[in-house]
């Protein structure tokens, strides 16, 4: 029987199968490494200023590498190796082949000891063993009956276990095929005759996060700062990535979170031996050796897993990034491109702003209607994020260190988080508590109105009692510093209640009712105010 296949080889493939006749395999093709790569890390979602934990990266990425593919005429599974680890393979796209992609695989199984032992299971093996009168190595060949869980041989003496003749010894054998030093994704693709192409392959992937880290310098009089800050890029994959543009971005993106099969990298081999019954020996871990050695070296690279992350270098670079738009998220970019190496964290710089003009405020958060006895006030160092004040960028969240003067020299002051801040915001530094200014409550007197009191019967012997509670609460304040200072009282309020009056004016801040007041130098101040409150009891 004839067939001619000479076009639409696909459906030829598929009419020959049919027909009971083997379609064509398809060609297996590196594709050359990356010329030219681009990563966009974008934070985690549910870390703002919390520190990166390298053993633990809930942020990913969007990486785009640009190859070059040699295919010749007909089907090609195109291999493109040193993705990253943490790949998500439905989200790949590829570009630039000449009818697109067929099919899509990760390759979740890297070169490995325990991956070359499987790969040999059932396959004959030779076996080592130092002769125990003449001391000579004695070769004596088997077949792998189990692997790296617990390896067995069977040879012309029966079925025995690894290192279970007492003798030094150890194996070797050809390994088997299909296994790879780095992630692959591979695509079949189909072409009408041989070509070269230049393909862009985009992913997303897991097991990156970026930070960011601020710096302050408090000027002697504490009415300015110096504000620097640094990006701290993190990659926990076993892929780096060399000189690649290099993206973050800022803002919680709306992401759906699914199951990712992760990369496998192998384990120990186990030599599993309980000779005459005995459960008391201790299990012995072996390698790989003779024959195997380089593969070995080349697959413990890869291990990611397996290495501990503690010891990742941390390298540091002065590129300032650049902010953009991105919809409503901020897109910051690196000028320079830059190294995401494998488990390391890189910092560059993002900004540097000199005498930021500063107010420092003290505040008391406090619920109305309670009584609480003197406590320290929180000190606050305030400005506006805008062009006139030095700024005038959006600052993501992250955390901010500031240091004082003293003795010609800087100190650590305070250590706090800092939000995401957009233009035009007022930004606001958290320095903690000062036990120079202290706040005390009293609830003075709390009255019903017997005239709003309302009775509803809910079932029969059982009434709703409504009233309307005034309260009367009064509020100290000291001041121990030796100039006035700012302070601020914000009410938490019950559901319902509304402050009816009061002998300070009253504001609003953020939907909270807020006093605002002038402490004097090593003087006090006293606040009353009034609430109005329905107060519901079950009789």
């Amino acid at each position: 029987m004839h067939v001619r296949c000479a076009r639409r080889l696909q459906t030829c493939a598929i009419w020959l199968v049919g027909l009971g006749v083997a379609a064509p395999a398809a060609a297996d093709v590196l594709a050359e490494q990356p010329s030219d790569l681009a990563v966009t890390v974008y934070r985690a979602p549910y870390r703002n200023s919390g520190s990166i934990d390298l053993n633990d990266l809930e942020g990913f990425a969007l990486v785009s590498e640009t190859r070059t593919v040699h295919l010749p005429a007909g089907l090609s599974l195109v291999k493109f190796e040193g993705v990253a680890d943490g790949i998500e393979p439905a989200s790949a796209i590829v570009t630039g082949l000449p009818q697109g992609v067929i099919e899509k695989n990760r390759d979740a199984k890297l070169l490995s000891p325990s991956a070359l032992i499987e790969s040999a299971l059932g396959k004959p093996v030779e076996l080592l063993r130092s002769n125990r009168k003449t001391g000579k190595i004695e070769r004596l060949a088997g077949t792998l009956k189990s692997d790296a869980g617990g390896v067995l041989f069977q040879t012309a003496h029966g079925i025995e276990a690894l290192r279970c003749s007492g003798l030094p010894e150890t194996f070797s054998f050809a390994p088997g095929g299909g296994l790879s030093a780095h992630a692959t994704l591979s695509v079949l693709v189909q072409s009408p005759q041989a070509l070269t192409r230049q393909v862009t392959l985009s992913y997303l992937a897991r097991g990156f996060d970026w930070a960011a880290d601020y710096g302050a310098i408090l000027s002697a009089d504490g009415s300015s700062l110096d504000l620097g800050a640094w990006v701290t890029l993190a990659n926990s994959n076993g892929a780096g990535f060399p000189a690649a543009r290099t993206f973050v971005v800022a803002g919680k993106l709306n992401r759906e979170n699914g199951e990712v099969q992760p990369i496998d990298v192998g384990g120990p081999i186990l030599a599993n031996c309980w000779p005459r019954g005995s459960t008391s020996d201790v299990l012995m871990i072996v390698r790989v050796s003779g024959s195997r050695r380089e593969a070995d070296k080349a697959a413990l690279p890869m291990a990611a897993r397996a290495l501990s992350l503690q010891e990742a270098a941390v390298t540091v670079t002065a590129n300032r990034v650049q902010e953009e738009q991105l919809g409503d998220l901020k897109l910051y970019r690196v000028p320079d491109r830059t190294t995401v190496a494998s488990r390391q964290s890189k910092q560059v710089r993002l900004m540097d702003r000199a005498q930021v003009p500063i107010t420092t405020v003290y505040s008391a958060d406090l619920a109305a209607n309670e009584t609480a006895s003197a406590a320290a006030a929180s000190r606050l160092i305030r400005t506006m994020n805008t062009t006139a004040n030095h700024l005038g960028l959006p600052l993501p969240s992250g955390k901010v260190a500031v240091f004082a003067p003293h003795q010609g020299g800087t100190l650590l002051e305070h250590e706090s988080g800092l939000r995401d801040t957009a233009v035009g915001e007022e930004l606001e530094i958290n320095m903690g508590t000062s036990s120079d200014v202290l706040v005390a409550v009293l609830k003075e007197t709390s009255t019903i109105d017997p005239a709003r009191t309302e009775m509803l019967p809910l079932v029969p012997g059982v009434t709703l009692r409504r009233v309307a509670v005034d309260a009367v609460n009064r509020v100290d304040i000291s001041n121990a510093r030796p100039t006035d200072v700012q302070f601020e009282l914000r009410l938490q309020l019950p559901p319902g209640a509304r402050v009816v009056r009061a002998d300070h004016s009253l504001g609003a801040k953020n939907g909270r009712p807020i006093f605002r007041l002038q402490i004097p130098a090593h003087g006090t101040a006293t606040l009353r105010y009034q609430t109005q409150h329905i107060a519901e009891r079950v009789t």
